[in-house]
């Protein structure tokens, strides 16, 4: 399983530094970077991170301001970790609950052992294996990794399986969107698709293809096209070789 994270810095050198460090954990997945308070609050509520790492050098305070904003907005306050040159903010981040509070410049050891602490107190569950299809007295489980990807049709939702089957559900698709593991992606008003079966983005055509014994294209809208970017840069990051 991934931890997902967002990096708020204003200091390029400190933020590139730090992001070469947390390239080396294959279960950190970077979800968005920012470099202000207010773009930084936009991103956590729009991406939902597991983590945010905070450069509090610059504006220290408006970042703490940001997260007592995020209390009036979110269930469940993302992990979060401040760093700065000095122990200036420390005292603060400790009142606002931070995971951990580092001294500039990054140092690997640091990152390492927050890293591991992370995990050991935060670890992260096992993927929802199935999905339960209720209608009336009529209980139906699907294993999530057969589904290629879900339609909406008005107040019904289809979904699309590996063996060709389609097995309708009399609930929109928003419904499902947060019941389903991380790899469904929201790509367009009427589909989520199933990730790991992606094979192929179009930008040209707005097309996304998937690849499960024959070929499914999907379109994906403007309004979805920062999910479409953020998949781009994952599945580019496991691909062996890109070709221009």
């Amino acid at each position: 399983m991934e931890y997902t994270y967002n990096i708020i810095d204003s200091d390029a050198s400190s933020k590139l530094q730090l992001q070469l460090y947390l390239e080396e954990y294959e279960d950190l997945v970077c979800a968005g970077v920012d470099t202000n308070a207010s773009n930084g609050l936009n991103s956590i509520l729009k991406y939902n991170p597991d983590l945010v790492l905070i450069n509090l050098g610059v504006d220290g305070m408006d970042y703490f301001q940001m997260v007592t904003e995020l209390n009036q907005y979110m269930q469940t306050l993302p992990i979060i970790i401040g760093y700065a040159k000095s122990k200036k903010y420390a005292y603060n981040a400790i009142k606002s609950g931070f995971f951990d509070y580092w001294i500039l410049p990054h140092n690997e050891f640091d990152i390492r052992k927050t890293i591991l602490r992370l995990r050991k107190v935060h670890p992260k569950q096992g993927t929802l294996s199935t999905i339960c299809l209720k209608s009336y007295k009529d209980y139906r489980y699907l294993d999530t990794m057969n589904i290629l990807y879900l339609k909406s049709d008005n107040n019904t939702t289809d979904f699309y399986m590996k063996d060709g089957s389609v097995i309708s559900a009399f609930k929109t698709l928003k419904s499902f969107e947060k019941k389903l593991p991380k790899n469904f992606i929201r790509v367009h008003q009427s589909y989520i698709l199933n990730s790991i079966y992606v094979s192929r983005i179009n930008y040209g055509k707005s097309i996304c293809s998937l690849n499960c014994g024959k070929e499914e294209e999907l379109p994906f809208s403007k309004t979805y096209k920062d999910k479409i970017d953020s998949l781009k840069e994952t599945l580019s990051k496991t691909a062996t070789k890109a070709l221009n």
